[in-house]
């Protein structure tokens, strides 16, 4: 396995209740030389202890607020260490660390301040059919109400320069959270690019993911934050 040389690359891991994954997915992070900061969003089970004995830095959250509000915490974070590129990375086990040097790479060839992970560019099939219409519904969702022509509209899986991560104004804490980031990402006016990127589905990552029940919380929470702008 290549080590890659990052000081400057900051990887958020938000993380609840995720014993089961959250060494596994450290130790391959660390594995390719990564900083790596784990917010701990109130966990109830031994998350916080496993992450703090690999992790660079873990920031916990004495109760539970929700995904969106751990981004914003280890975006924060990751900032205020000077990171000059910042990657979200699930702390379920269904991101591969393989990928996160191709996001960079191409944040770098293309001037983007913005690599959003695409599952469906790579060709990947074997996405549940339940999930591959919840996921094409908020393609055409995104692409309405933000005007960005996405393929993958919910992945964990992204990368940031430091300009483009402190033009982030994240409010949503939680099922919102991947919608409202492409909407400040439309905001920013700065330039995006997709990058393929492999999802690992397993029963596990399954049931900790989105129902159909989740989308209309989701409409809600980003139509409410709108009348709040």
């Amino acid at each position: 396995m290549r080590v890659i040389s990052s000081d400057t690359v900051w990887i958020v891991c938000p993380a609840f209740n995720e014993e089961r994954t959250i060494a596994g997915v450290l130790t391959r992070l660390i594995a390719y030389g990564y900083r790596v900061v784990v917010v701990d969003d109130g966990s109830r089970d031994r998350t916080r202890q496993i992450a703090e004995g690999l992790a660079d830095a873990v920031v916990s959250h004495p109760v539970n607020l929700g995904q969106g509000a751990a981004l914003a915490t280890g975006i924060a974070f990751a900032l205020a260490q000077g990171a000059d590129t910042i990657v979200t990375f699930d702390s379920d086990g269904q991101h591969r660390a393989s990928d996160i040097a191709r996001l960079i790479a191409t944040l770098k060839s293309t001037r983007s301040d913005y690599a959003l992970g695409s599952r469906f560019l790579a060709g990947q099939q074997r996405v549940p059919l339940l999930r591959r219409l919840l996921l094409r519904a908020a393609t055409i969702f995104t692409a309405f109400t933000t005007g960005l022509r996405l393929t993958d509209t919910h992945n964990g899986l992204r990368a940031f320069t430091r300009r483009g991560a402190a033009a982030l104004d994240l409010r949503q804490d939680r099922m919102a959270h991947a919608s409202e980031i492409l909407s400040e990402v439309a905001r920013s006016g700065l330039p995006y690019v997709e990058v393929p990127v492999t999802i690992d589905y397993t029963e596990y990552s399954l049931a900790k993911g989105q129902r159909a029940s989740d989308a209309v919380m989701i409409l809600l929470d980003l139509f409410a934050r709108k009348l709040h702008r």
